[in-house]
């Protein structure tokens, strides 16, 4: 009885000094990690760390869960970010088949939160990849976009450290409303911040997810973001297509083999397994399944013209064969978001991008974005007539008498397939 007493006592003594509802559970008092700090002393970085009573609370219950599976989450993709991120589901919406994934979002967080609680939450999993999507919660809280863009950076260079091989994909700030106290221009001072301390960084990849999003005024849309703030299932979808290409060329995710086989008398330009009859006019890349500096990379039956780290650099890879004769010139590409590349026909550029971000064809009623589209070009006596998936680009476009097919790099990642030509007399 005294023993009972005594626990009764210990247990009251408890609650009363702490406040009914305050007693910790057994993970909070086993990893005081996985607290909120009660105040900035010492922590990294500037800037907003919430503390509200319903974010401690979502917080410490997400934490406390993931604590339960690191083992299980190692070497995962991890989506790293706030609402936006968490309301993509715990597989993502099973968006990505055959990646193992861990989403690491947080309702409300912070870019400064998101560096306080790194270590436990993305670096023990030993990624594989990290997806950042951070930064709208900063501007609520009236944060600068300075300080937002410096508590980015040192995210990222903490990622870096960790693992110095490990590809980040940066994702820009999604657009949302004045209304919700993210006023567009201050979104794009926080993307043209990110785009500055990313440029010419080899491992991490910039994705362009706020044209993929907003409107003319560079606001969300209610068709995607029903509160101007979170994306529906349609949002979700269609990050999860602007994202895809790059997991795939990164291998992190398997690719179906292409068995497209030419229809007669067409002549494959590209073999699908490497850049065989591909050069830069000085050289050639036969048996080469990259070019010397890796922007153009046979993989998977595609042609992939990667993202370049500069964020904007034109290269220009050609066939080593000239055509002088009439010909079709058939192709298939899909582009990323706002992606910009081009089809040199012997000498002159056809635009190849993702049209209806990145212009000049936005009115195309047929295009599909961040999805395969094929160009269809028909060469006679020196005019192309070029068309993508039936609608005309160029009705009458001039061309020399005799010139190679050529493709060029400039922004985003771009992707050809079943390039094939049949000449004619």
């Amino acid at each position: 009885m005294k023993l009972i007493s005594r626990f009764v006592s210990l247990v009251a003594v408890i609650v009363f000094g702490l406040g009914a509802g305050a007693l910790p559970s057994a993970a909070q008092a086993a990893n005081p990690k996985l607290q909120i700090p009660e105040t900035d002393d010492g922590l990294p970085g500037k800037g907003p760390i919430r503390r509200q009573d319903w974010f401690k609370k979502t917080w410490m219950d997400r934490r406390t869960k993931w604590a339960q599976s690191v083992e299980k989450d190692q070497k995962a993709v991890v989506f790293l970010g706030d609402s936006i991120t968490q309301g993509w589901g715990d597989n993502m919406g099973n968006s990505f088949s055959g990646m193992k994934v861990a989403n690491r979002g947080i309702s409300g967080d912070t870019t400064r939160g998101v560096l306080i609680r790194l270590k436990e939450d993305v670096l023990d999993l030993n990624p594989t990849a990290v997806v950042i999507l951070i930064g709208t919660n900063d501007l609520e809280e009236n944060a600068d976009p300075a300080i937002i863009a410096g508590n980015l950076q040192l995210i990222l260079a903490a990622l870096k450290a960790h693992n110095p091989k490990m590809p980040v994909i940066l994702n820009q700030v999604f657009p949302s409303s004045e209304s919700k106290n993210r006023p567009a221009d201050k979104i794009k001072k926080i993307n043209d911040l990110y785009l500055a301390a990313v440029k010419g960084d080899e491992q991490v990849i910039f994705m362009e997810t706020y044209v993929l999003f907003a409107n003319k005024e560079g606001n969300a849309t209610k068709e995607e973001f029903p509160d101007l703030l979170h994306p529906n299932k349609a949002g979700y979808a269609k990050w999860a297509a602007g994202i895809r290409p790059i997991f795939e060329t990164l291998a992190l995710i398997p690719v179906e083999a292409d068995n497209f086989t030419p229809e007669p008398g067409f002549v494959s330009l590209f073999n699908g397994h490497d850049l065989t009859g591909w050069g830069y006019k000085t050289n050639n890349f036969d048996g080469k399944k990259t070019s010397q500096e890796g922007r153009y990379l046979a993989k998977d039956g595609r042609l992939i013209v990667t993202t370049p780290p500069e964020y904007r650099k034109q290269t220009q890879l050609w066939t080593t064969q000239k055509f002088p004769k009439n010909f079709t010139l058939k192709l298939e590409f899909r582009a990323t978001p706002f992606a910009d590349s081009g089809v040199f026909l012997r000498s002159p550029q056809l635009q190849c991008r993702d049209y209806l971000s990145a212009g000049p064809y936005t009115e195309l009623k047929q295009y599909k974005p961040q999805d395969w589209n094929e160009i269809v070009v028909v060469v006679k006596d020196n005019v192309a007539n070029c068309t993508c998936n039936g609608e005309v680009l160029e009705a009458a476009l001039k061309l020399p008498p005799t010139g190679p097919i050529g493709l060029e790099g400039d922004r985003g990642q771009m992707e050809y397939r079943r390039l094939r030509i049949q000449e004619t007399p």
